[in-house]
């Protein structure tokens, strides 16, 4: 349809020469994503926001999402007993927006804490890190790579937003009660022709790695139960797990904030589930199919928060704690943006624009439904025992 021949032939090209002339499903969304030349992320392709994009995040939507992440880290510092610096690491940025948000927010009302503030941003795409140090300009950000982080180095906090759920997965689907993997390879009978893009398929094998087994033992589940049916098909989230254990190490004290789309591992993998949850993003428009528009749309699977808990606590990451945004926003303080609207003296359009904004974020059936999942590491008694407001329903 809309694929870049380019990438196309890349992937081709890594196929054919491929002891089996096939990849991993992982191997292949990996390219489509994050291909240093053609990637989705890797070229102008990619495009958030409401108009001309193909998805937007809760920072497009109003400045609100990131001033009440701003309160949160305002007082993990104070929790850490305010240390200098205190580290903010930012993975997978996007347009910037959220870092801007943010950074305004802590220099108005908290002018000390911006004085102690490291912020950083881990950002893979150059195109979205381009348009970031455009926008954060005039405000004191640095951007690298999270391998070059030292290990043991950041007293702080690491957080992310829609990050996780653009790693790229194994696929994999039950036939005869066995586990097999889906692999892509081209489509051998397809007639030669002038073609820009070649037609991929899927075909299963073996697994490609124990791994998958190891992960789906972390997270308690067992395919041979009954309830499962024959062609049953799901993900595995290795790179998440890599992710987590780089993010572990490179924390020394403080905290790791996730924010996505997902489940635990029980409604990950529930046997009513049985297409997986990989979908695609063109044009504001979500569909499942990944072999078309290749390099033009975004793919994403959803989160198994369960499988980011456990291997966070093999990593010495402490679970602090898990709750849906909308209610983590409340707690923040949204409510109380709400309800002071209507004392705003600006035009009706842009109170109703901004009032629908907020009710957005808190919506359980969209963004308000997205898991946030808070770690700690290297924490005192003390620190523990301070709840973080962000978590701490009301009685």
């Amino acid at each position: 349809m809309d694929s870049n021949p380019a990438l196309c032939a890349a992937i081709a090209n890594h196929i054919t020469t491929s002891p089996q002339q096939r990849i991993t499903f992982a191997q292949f969304m990996d390219m489509v994503l994050y291909h240093p030349e053609y990637g989705y992320y890797s070229s102008d392709a990619v495009k958030i926001g409401f108009k001309g994009g193909d998805f937007f995040t809760s920072g497009n939507l109003c400045a609100d999402f990131g001033e009440l992440l701003a309160e949160q880290f305002f007082q993990m510092w104070e929790i850490l007993g305010q240390p200098v610096p205190f580290s903010l690491v930012e993975m997978g940025a996007g347009q910037g927006l959220l870092a801007l948000y943010i950074l305004e927010y802590h220099q108005l009302r908290y002018p000390d804490f911006f004085t102690a503030l490291e912020y950083i941003i881990v950002e893979k795409s150059p195109t979205l890190r381009q348009e970031q140090q455009q926008r954060l300009q005039d405000l004191p950000v640095r951007w690298c790579n999270l391998e070059e982080i030292p290990s043991n180095a950041i007293a702080g906090c690491f957080f992310s937003n829609e990050l996780v759920d653009a790693f790229p997965v194994h696929q994999f689907i039950l036939e005869t009660g066995e586990l097999r993997e889906i692999y892509v390879t081209t489509d051998k009978n397809e007639k030669q022709t002038n073609a820009s893009c070649p037609s991929f398929v899927e075909v299963t094998g073996e697994p490609s790695t124990p791994q998958l087994a190891e992960y789906l033992d972390l997270v308690e589940i067992d395919f041979t139960q009954s309830g499962y049916p024959d062609g049953y098909r799901s993900e595995i989230n290795l790179a998440a797990l890599d992710w987590l254990s780089i993010v572990a190490d490179r924390l020394q004290r403080g905290y790791v904030l996730t924010i996505d789309y997902g489940y635990p591992a029980s409604r990950y993998y529930n046997p009513r589930r049985s297409q997986g949850t990989l979908q695609c993003y063109y044009h504001h428009r979500f569909h499942d199919n990944p072999y078309i528009n290749i390099g033009r749309q975004d793919i994403t699977a959803h989160v198994d928060f369960t499988a980011l808990e456990r291997w966070g606590e093999k990593c010495n990451l402490k679970n602090v704690g898990f709750i849906q945004q909308g209610l983590f926003l409340m707690t923040l303080g949204l409510g109380d943006r709400i309800a002071t609207l209507s004392d705003q003296q600006q035009p009706l359009s842009q109170l109703l624009q901004r009032r629908d904004a907020l009710h957005q974020l808190i919506d359980p059936t969209g963004l308000g439904g997205f898991g946030v999942l808070v770690q700690s590491k290297g924490l005192d008694k003390t620190e523990i025992s301070q709840p973080l407001k962000g978590l701490t329903l009301p009685e």
